[in-house]
């Protein structure tokens, strides 16, 4: 543990030295795109911070190799260098496309080659464990198939929620934790030396983000643009794929009996991580009904708009920092809840408990609709979110002053608007005689 963490702290430092030199470099090269119609900061910010992320997990793989236990996973595994090959591929794809903008489609095409990259260099789908059926073994254009779809939406997913100050870096911290707490007790805990590249890929990962918010929190003072979304999507996923397609469930030995029943058993164990859409369910949702909403619209999917979850957040009424906790409270419940039924699937107080956060949830995307105001005499004891605004205090008292009654005779009114009753009762209509 002690040099998982040591690793992670090098990832953070480096990304987070690197981040001040990176905006620079982006302001001189110019990598400050004008203001979008989607945006929703109102000044130019410069971008390309993948660069320091990218050079924050080149600098923990490289200190990872030179500790003493850490260093058998580069000498058992080729995991690590396929990683490093297809994230330095897809960190190029994106630092061209922050300075250049290619068209998406061309994005796309070097997604799926960053992930073929990766599978011939072994980090692939092997098989996966099936309910009643036992561990399936893929063939070769299966397991290449899966992988890159899995490749392929995971970075989609969280290149799509990256919309607001810090939200895609804490998401993906958060999904990364998650995920090391579980690769860390299948590789400690059952001695699978086979998880162990699937917990250095979520510490690191963990450094990198945390390295990055810092700069990136609101108001952002640089973005990762898509060279350190897509590089992020690209660690996680490679995470999931070696720790759940290279890991017989069997190794485990949780359960006595045949394999199906193993396997049926231990179903709860790998849904965290059959599909990585489950820690980032969030991310995946939004890309789902962004791609849902565009083809209906008879838009591209790749078309940019501002339908994504945090846009709705935003127009709900929510504030930017607020709108980033409520993303980042739904994703640490998807994902540490998933991981706490994995763990004990049969504890009732887990699913209880997770009700119960989803209802608290629920109440925190509704605040700016039964946000309280309180009332004057409490104004400097209550928070400033709850108190009135001057304009409002100034709105409500002329209101007040409207429908006051005023009294007959006073001096400066003529009669008709002390009497106020010809500006609210409508005259009668004149009766209409036979003559």
């Amino acid at each position: 543990m002690r040099e998982y963490l040591l690793t992670l702290c090098i990832t953070a430092a480096v990304t987070y030295l690197l981040t001040g030199p990176v905006r620079k470099f982006a302001i001189v090269a110019g990598a400050m795109p004008e203001i979008r119609a989607r945006d929703v900061h109102r000044e130019p910010t410069p971008r390309l911070g993948g660069i320091a992320m990218f050079f924050g997990l080149c600098a923990g793989l490289l200190v990872a190799d030179h500790l003493t236990n850490l260093s058998e996973v580069f000498e058992k595994s080729n995991e690590p260098r396929a990683l490093l090959s297809g994230a330095a591929l897809i960190w190029l794809i994106g630092v061209l496309d922050d300075k250049f903008e290619i068209d998406a489609l061309i994005k796309l095409g070097g997604q799926m080659i960053a992930a073929g990259v990766m599978v011939m260099q072994g980090l692939t789908i092997l098989w996966l464990p099936i309910p009643s059926v036992g561990s399936v073994a893929l063939t070769q254009w299966q397991g290449t198939l899966l992988t890159v779809a899995l490749v392929v939406i995971t970075i989609n997913a969280v290149n799509f929620v990256d919309g607001l100050d810090g939200l895609a870096a804490g998401m993906v911290c958060i999904a990364a934790a998650a995920f090391f707490l579980y690769a860390y007790r299948i590789w400690y805990s059952y001695g699978i030396e086979a998880a162990a590249p699937a917990t250095l890929f979520s510490a690191i990962l963990m450094g990198m983000c945390i390295g990055f918010l810092p700069h990136n929190m609101h108001p952002a003072r640089i973005f990762m643009g898509d060279s350190g979304s897509m590089l992020i999507g690209l660690v996680l996923a490679a995470g999931a794929i070696s720790i759940t397609g290279q890991i017989d469930p069997d190794a485990l030995k949780l359960f006595a009996g045949s394999e199906k029943a193993a396997v049926h058993q231990t179903v709860p164990v790998y849904i965290p991580l059959l599909l990585p859409l489950t820690i980032i369910a969030v991310p995946a949702a939004d890309l789902i009904s962004a791609i849902v909403r565009r083809t209906w619209r008879g838009q591209s999917p790749f078309a940019a708009d501002r339908g994504h979850l945090h846009h709705r957040l935003l127009e709900i009424g929510h504030s930017h920092s607020r709108a980033v906790w409520i993303m980042y409270f739904w994703s640490a419940l998807i994902a540490f809840g998933s991981l706490a039924y994995s763990v004990n699937s049969a504890s009732m107080w887990i699913v209880l408990g997770v009700v119960f956060l989803s209802a608290i949830g629920l109440v925190l995307l509704l605040l700016p609709r039964f946000t309280p105001r309180a009332p004057m005499w409490a104004q400097h004891i209550v928070p400033p979110r709850y108190r009135r605004r001057r304009r409002d205090v100034v709105a409500e008292a002329a209101e007040v002053e409207q429908r006051a009654p005023v009294a007959v005779g006073v001096a400066g009114v003529n009669g008709a608007t002390a009497l106020s009753a010809r500006t609210h009762v409508p005259e009668r209509p004149k009766a209409e005689t036979s003559r």
